[in-house]
């Protein structure tokens, strides 16, 4: 098989000396490949390196053809109109130039075989739900989603021969995520994409798996990924199971060896004192007896040492991401509880079944969806005070309110893991504390680890730990896009965690396979001129 992209023993640290990745050894072939594996594990470095954005400290990358790369965060000027971000200015130029009588040899040389490039360019962002767009709008006036969609529309007016990208769906609604999955359907060159969104890793060819310090290709889907996976699991815990068995026997043979071989050195010990047989012949009997003891023991141990040699390779090969388990009696609201009453709402263009008021009872779970833009944080910011809108009363029926927001900016750097959950539970003990941190998966010493030295999995979980462990007792928890930038263990962890909350759950997200973990009761849909609005079971 002919690869478009070979990575051999690439090593890269960041300046402070925490290594990325070292002597990795990678191949991408044709089609489309969904790179995954936990936060930190270096997939954005990686594809930084494939880029040329950065230089690795050592081993090379070989790439077939042009690349063009779609980062994670796109940093944009704002001066720039979506023709800059299309990367079609200068021809564009060169065509009206040349549209205004300046037929100039500098103006065809600047258009090339770009004549069609103004209806190129829109038809791309017709593809992808950008038909609206003006190609002279400015970059300011453009949602998060929108310039991470213009972005997409460059790569595929380009058309590189190998094209990366690094969590395309992240800050897109729901209809801009299905325009791009249907994009990437139709990929005919080589794609390399990073990603947590399991509806675009189920469209992909090939799974690559980067997982401690190395790559683990799969020709298959995420699905037909975690299914091998879920079968080698079963197998190795097998086998678990089995070195542990004999183990356990290897323990038992050498107990019983030791009890024989006492009781023939006091049978030893009694002849010799009796003195039944010459002294020259119990002296050999002796030598010969303390030799084959000498032996038996040494077999027996070997076979200990081995058997728990093979426990320990059989326990190696168990693939496990730790699982949260919590329970939380203290954020329970009775089914018949008001949690939070909104009125006043209002819409410039109200349809039928717009909501004026909004009543969240018991231990409702909504999620509150819309496309980009339509004012969902908002939304939530509302309800806890930090936004005010006109004629709007928000009026809370419970204790302890609690928000996270989409950048997980709640933590003091300077402050342990403990101390930032005490700051939350001032009132309760550390040693309760410590217990709640453990079932977080913050044991031990890692309770006393600086926040500010959290890989991006631990801060989530130290975020949530926060959150979830405050006193009082969180009773509504509103939670703005929660699995953005999460890897796919952290958001199981979150789904664990939520699994356990008692309390009433107000969500924004565009994650639908992170939503039906959820037990919803209610789906809202919120919309910039229609307002709020009920929304059909999921």
């Amino acid at each position: 098989m002919s690869f478009a992209i070979v990575c051999s023993d690439l090593s890269f640290a960041w300046e402070d000396g925490t290594v990325v990745l070292d002597g990795l050894d990678a191949a991408f072939g044709t089609g489309r490949t969904g790179l995954i594996g936990v936060n930190g594990s270096g997939k954005s470095t990686l594809l930084k390196i494939i880029a040329g954005e950065l230089r690795p400290a050592s081993g090379t990358v070989t790439v077939e053809g042009e690349v063009g790369y779609l980062p994670q965060n796109l940093v944009l000027d704002d001066a720039a109109t979506v023709s800059d971000l299309l990367g079609i200015s200068t021809t564009r130029a060169a065509l009206h130039a040349i549209e205004r009588g300046e037929a100039t040899e500098e103006n065809f040389a600047a258009v090339g075989d770009g004549w069609d490039v103004e209806e190129r360019a829109r038809a791309e962002l017709d593809r992808l739900g950008l038909g609206g767009v003006d190609l002279d709008r400015t970059v300011p006036t453009l949602s998060g989603g929108e310039a991470v969609m213009v972005g997409l529309a460059a790569q595929f007016l380009a058309r590189p021969d190998v094209l990366l990208l690094d969590e395309p769906t992240n800050n897109l609604d729901l209809d801009a995520r299905h325009r791009l999955y249907e994009a990437v359907e139709t990929w005919t060159g080589v794609l390399l994409v990073v990603s947590h969104d399991r509806e675009l890793l189920d469209r992909v060819d090939e799974i690559a798996d980067l997982r401690d310090g190395a790559i683990r290709s799969f020709g298959g889907n995420l699905s037909a990924y975690e299914e091998l996976l879920a079968v080698e699991k079963e197998a190795a815990e097998r086998a678990v199971r089995a070195a542990g068995s004999d183990l356990r026997r290897q323990k038992r043979e050498l107990e019983d060896a030791h009890v024989k071989l006492a009781r023939r050195r006091r049978y030893g010990n009694k002849m010799y004192e009796n003195k039944r047989e010459p002294k020259i012949v119990m002296g050999a009997r002796k030598r010969q007896a303390q030799e084959s003891a000498g032996k038996h023991r040494i077999m027996h141990e070997e076979r200990l040492a081995d058997a728990r040699k093979r426990l320990a390779e059989a326990e190696e090969a168990v693939r496990t991401d730790d699982e949260i388990r919590i329970e939380l009696p203290a954020t329970r609201v009775p089914a018949g509880r008001t949690v939070v009453t909104v009125t006043g709402l209002s819409a410039p263009e109200p349809e039928p079944g717009t909501l004026t008021e909004l009543i969240v009872r018991g231990p409702e779970r909504i999620a509150l969806e819309g496309p980009n833009g339509s004012g969902k944080t908002t939304f939530l910011r509302t309800l806890i005070g930090e936004h005010v809108q006109d004629g709007v009363t928000v009026r809370i029926g419970v204790d302890g309110v609690r928000y996270l927001p989409q950048r997980l900016d709640a933590l003091d750097e300077d402050l342990s893991v403990l101390d930032n959950v005490r700051a939350q539970a001032p009132a309760v003990p550390p040693a309760q504390i410590r217990a709640g941190l453990a079932r977080f998966l913050f044991r031990g010493a890692r309770a006393g680890q600086k926040a500010g030295t959290l890989s991006g999995g631990e801060r989530f979980r130290a975020v949530l730990a926060s959150l979830l462990l405050a006193e009082p007792a969180p009773k509504l928890l509103l939670l703005d896009e929660p699995t953005n930038n999460l890897d796919m263990a952290s958001a199981a962890q979150l789904s664990q965690a939520l699994a356990a909350y008692e309390g009433a759950l107000i969500v924004v997200s565009h994650d639908v396979p992170f939503l039906r973990t959820l037990g919803l009761t209610r789906r809202l849909r919120m919309d910039r001129a229609a307002g709020l609005t009920e929304a059909e079971p999921m």
